[in-house]
């Protein structure tokens, strides 16, 4: 395909700040656990279920773990312990502290407790291993859609109602469901348990949703001979839970950023950091993409002025997601089709920040956002709107298509809104197909020199944020133009010192040899 010129150097340098950033806070960061990670690691364990009040089972034993002062050492050792001693499983553990007829203590024999929590762990990283190949042996067989694939958003609150919506979604073309969680789920510090079906502007994530939706899509896959993704949203302060339940459940891509749980809900910085790092190392080891949210600052701050930002973004979610084990084609990066109608030029410059994402991460899974920030619900015209994003998209070889909705700005898209938009996309990428391959970028052109322009105000942003830290950088409103500080936010109180005999199987035995060491 037609390339811009950029100059790789200046790439390297961006993406070697971007990977000092990211080491930084990594190691800051690596002496601290959390609740949600202790949490995730109880149900890998094998821990699920709730108490007579509807408390999740690994919310209890951690919040005990708390109680009795030995958190800080890890939940799996003392868990292990407590398997040894009684002769029974993880969740029998659970139940019994529960039922208060046990308390759990640290191991009498650290080392044989550590040992067994190994074994129990390599016993989870099987059945995801299985769950992972079950999914390369699917693609095998069925095949998939070619790219762009289309991603399509599901989510009606009720989990039987949505199961109904991603059939047809899928008979009428669509790669990839979507379930949005329910409004506000993200802010809930537990998960969710069972089928649920009172979800507000979106469903609950629940493991039990996940297999729902997980065995629909596969029953359609087989019918139409080619396998269709599932993706949900592991954010929030539940994060590595979600990617512990999605890894169990065969989900295939999942939302999960770096920083949009800090920005977009206030959610404090150093849990956030914590959380992010264990999430998406379950998600690489699962064979999971992970799609990041750099979309969403173009709904906060101009998509023109603030285009760089967007690549500086990218490049550290990249750099995050290296220290987790995620390799390069489970990076679903992501950026949008935002920049105001009435601004000339403008289908020029979103070619060129498309593109230019399109370079700097040639074997990324790249993730392209709808335009929705300037939908103003006049629906002929935002199904022009979206027609230009689907033109960019195809021309710049994206990925990930998240379909544009001609109704987006007055009300959740009907299903006919979705085929509509289903046509559209379908109907470009195929009279499109090979554009790319026949047409050239004009050297020295506008097109051109907007790319280079942005990619030397994000370098230059990046060399500031390696002078001052990604926090401070954060604290000042870099991102977005919203600012949170490492000590604000909500979750704070669940991140945890680690002791210095902190122990947690899943890291040794999930992360790619030398991958925490960069």
């Amino acid at each position: 395909m037609s390339q811009l010129h950029l100059d790789p150097a200046q790439i390297e340098r961006a993406r070697e700040s971007a990977r000092r950033i990211a080491r930084q806070v990594f190691d800051q960061m690596s002496a601290y656990t959390t609740t949600t990670v202790e949490r995730a690691t109880l149900r890998l364990l094998g821990i699920d279920g709730v108490d007579g009040n509807g408390v999740p089972l690994p919310n209890r034993v951690v919040n005990h773990l708390q109680e009795q002062g030995i958190l800080q050492h890890g939940a799996a050792t003392a868990i292990a312990a407590a398997m040894q001693e009684r002769g029974c499983s993880a969740q029998q553990v659970a139940q019994a502290v529960v039922d208060g007829v046990l308390t759990l203590t640290r191991a009498k024999d650290e080392a044989a407790s550590r040992a067994s929590a190994q074994s129990v762990a390599a016993a989870a990283c099987r059945k995801i291993a299985a769950q992972r190949a079950l999914r390369e042996e699917r693609i095998q067989t069925l095949g998939e859609g070619s790219t762009p694939w289309l991603y399509l958003i599901v989510a009606t609150g009720n989990i039987h109602e949505d199961v109904i919506q991603a059939r047809a979604a899928a008979e009428q073309g669509a790669d990839i469901i979507a379930v949005i969680r329910s409004t506000g789920q993200s802010l809930l510090d537990y998960v969710p348990f069972g089928a649920t079906t009172e979800g507000f502007g979106g469903t609950y994530a629940t493991q039990k949703n996940f297999r729902l939706m997980r065995a629909a899509l596969d029953e359609m896959g087989a019918k139409l001979g080619r396998y269709i993704r599932l993706t949900n949203y592991c954010s929030g302060l539940c994060m590595p839970e979600i990617a512990a339940m999605g890894a169990l459940e065969r989900l295939d891509v999942m939302l999960n950023d770096s920083m949009y749980g800090i920005i977009f809900r206030d959610i404090n910085m150093q849990r956030t950091f914590i959380d992010q790092f264990f999430s998406r190392m379950v998600n690489a080891f699962a064979g999971v993409i992970i799609n990041t949210g750099e979309d969403n600052y173009l709904t906060t701050a101009d998509a023109y002025e603030a285009a760089h930002t967007v690549l500086a973004s990218q490049l550290i979610n990249e750099q995050f997601a290296v220290l987790s084990g995620l390799e390069p084609k489970q990076m679903g990066l992501g950026h949008a089709f935002e920049i105001h109608p009435e601004m000339e030029n403008g289908l020029l410059w979103e070619l060129a920040h498309a593109q230019l994402a399109r370079q700097v991460f040639p074997d990324a899974t790249l993730k392209y956002m709808p335009p929705t920030k300037h939908m103003t619900g006049n629906i002929f015209k935002g199904q022009v709107q979206n027609t230009l994003f689907n033109v960019v998209s195809s021309v710049t070889q994206q990925n990930i298509h998240l379909l544009g909705m001609m109704t987006e700005a007055n009300h959740t898209p009907f299903i006919q809104d979705r085929f509509l938009a289903i046509q559209n996309a379908r109907y470009v990428f195929g009279t499109m197909k090979d554009l790319h391959s026949e047409i050239e970028f004009k050297r020295g052109g506008l097109i051109e020199q907007r790319a280079q322009a942005v990619l030397l105000d994000a370098e230059q942003m990046l060399a500031t944020i390696e002078r001052i830290g990604l926090p401070a950088a954060i604290s000042q409103a870099m991102f977005a133009e919203i600012a949170r500080t490492p000590s604000g936010g909500k979750g704070l109180d669940g991140v945890i010192e680690k002791a210095g005999d902190y122990s947690n199987p899943f890291p040794d035995l999930m992360l790619a040899k030398g991958a925490r060491h960069g």
